[in-house]
C-alpha cells in the first residue's frame, strides 16, 4: 500500500516528542511528590516557583549603610 502524502514539511525546530514526554513525566513526578509530602494540607501544590521579591534580596552581603537606607525606603 502506498504511503499517504503529507504536504507539511518537517519542522526541524519542533520539540522532540520523546524529550517532551520525559519532561512531562518529570513534572508529574515532582507534583505527585509535592502532593504526598504536603498531605493533608489545604493549599494545592504549585509546579512554578514565584519570582524572588525585593525583600528576598542578598541581605547577608549588604553593608551596614545599605541596611540603614533600606529602613527608610
Amino acid at each position: 500500500m502506498a504511503e499517504k502524502f503529507d504536504p507539511a514539511a518537517h519542522d526541524k525546530h519542533a520539540a522532540n516528542p520523546r524529550d517532551a514526554l520525559l519532561a512531562d513525566r518529570k513534572i508529574h513526578e515532582k507534583l505527585e511528590a509535592g502532593l504526598v509530602d504536603s498531605f493533608p494540607a489545604s493549599d494545592p501544590v504549585s509546579a512554578a516557583q514565584p519570582a524572588a521579591s525585593k525583600v528576598d534580596g542578598d541581605r547577608e552581603n549588604q553593608s551596614l549603610w545599605d541596611k540603614v537606607l533600606a529602613v527608610f525606603r
